[in-house]
Order: C-alpha cells, then sequence, then structure tokens
C-alpha cells in the first residue's frame, strides 16, 4: 500500500568523528509531503516512518551504508579543463573551487559534483554524493499518515515526469511535492559515479 505522508522533520548529518551538522528542516509550519514506494525518498527513511501514525514522534540514525554509502576516493576525478569551456573560454563564473557542477554522463544520467581544484588543464571534482560516508540522524513528527488516492499517485508520476503537478493530486500547490526536501531523497543516485565518468561528462548551460 502506498501511503500519503506529511512530516516535520530535522536531518543532521554526522561526521566519521562524531560532528554533527544540520542538513535540511521541514518545520511543521511547511513540512514534508510524499508519498511511499516511489523512489522520492530514501527506502530505508521510509521503512521506519511508514508504519507510524499521526501525531506519532520519530528519532533514529542510519548509517552510510545506509544513507549513501561510503566515500569513494576513486570518485574523486580529473577532467580536462577544455570540457568546461563556453564559446572558446573557461567558464570561470561557474567554474571554481567549492561550486557545484551539474554534471551529464553518456547514459544521459545527471547528478551534481563540488569542484575541488582548478589547474591550467584539469578540473577535480568530487562525484561522490555531498551525503556520502555520512550517518544521518533523523528527528520528526508524522503530521498525517493515510492511504495514497490512485489520483494523488498519478499527480506524483506526472511530476516526477515533469508533466506537471495533474489535477486532483491532492497535493498542495505551494510546495514543491517534495522536490529537494528532506531525506536526502534528492541526493540519490542509482547510479555508480565512478563508471562511465570520463569525457562523456559535461556541465549544463
Amino acid at each position: 500500500m502506498n501511503k500519503l505522508i506529511t512530516a516535520s522533520y530535522k536531518l543532521e548529518a554526522i561526521d566519521a568523528d562524531g560532528t554533527k551538522t544540520i542538513v535540511e528542516e521541514a518545520p511543521i509550519e511547511a513540512p514534508f509531503k510524499f508519498i511511499t514506494g516511489m523512489g522520492i525518498t530514501l527506502d530505508t527513511f521510509e521503512s521506519n516512518i511508514e508504519n507510524l501514525n499521526e501525531g506519532d514522534n520519530f528519532d533514529f540514525t542510519l548509517t552510510p551504508e545506509e544513507g549513501y554509502g561510503p566515500y569513494m576516493e576513486e570518485h574523486v576525478r580529473d577532467f580536462d579543463r577544455s570540457l568546461f569551456c563556453v564559446d572558446g573560454r573557461f567558464d570561470k563564473e561557474r567554474i571554481f573551487v567549492g561550486a557545484e557542477v551539474p554534471l551529464i554522463n553518456e547514459d544521459g544520467e545527471r547528478f551534481p559534483g563540488r569542484v575541488l581544484e582548478v589547474t591550467d588543464k584539469t578540473v577535480k571534482i568530487d562525484l561522490n554524493d555531498i551525503l556520502a560516508g555520512k550517518s544521518l540522524h533523523f528527528t520528526g513528527t508524522i503530521i498525517t499518515s493515510r492511504e495514497a488516492t490512485i489520483e494523488e499517485m498519478a499527480g506524483y508520476i506526472n511530476m516526477i515526469s515533469g508533466e506537471g503537478c495533474g489535477c486532483g493530486c491532492g497535493c498542495d500547490h505551494d510546495h514543491d511535492h517534495g522536490e529537494g526536501c528532506g531525506c536526502g531523497h534528492h541526493h540519490g543516485h542509482d547510479h555508480d559515479h565512478g563508471e562511465g565518468c570520463g569525457c562523456g561528462h559535461h556541465h549544463d548551460h
């Protein structure tokens, strides 16, 4: 059964040394709303809250393996500087140390990378998810939890496919249906950054 869940929560990322950093918050005034079983959030996040009832609080921690996997040094790659040129000139306004760069591989899969170093010949980019290697600590409250209707599920499918929200989805239209919301789900990439990452990548303009 697919459930429509609305929850307020706070997500803290925990480094290997125990340092905690607040990554995301969805307060009760602007909660996170999603349908389970549709790939919108981490499966491990869903499994921890899908059987909770309205008004229940939750407090759990996901290991790196349950979240976005371990940090992989081999996912730090050097790319030819020419890949980041626009009209023959290096795009220094977008490509600088610390910048997040949208990339695409040969299969058309899009994902972000972080610029670590820029030299005269190469650009070093970290293709690891920003939450890779970190434990994820979630605390929050279930505001609503019920079975999703066919119309609501169809609306989410349309949203995911880029066809818009779709009338009758039952979702509030003043929020983004969970895109970029909590659970780190917008960080998830099913493909392996280490495979096929090379000249096939380019950044979007």
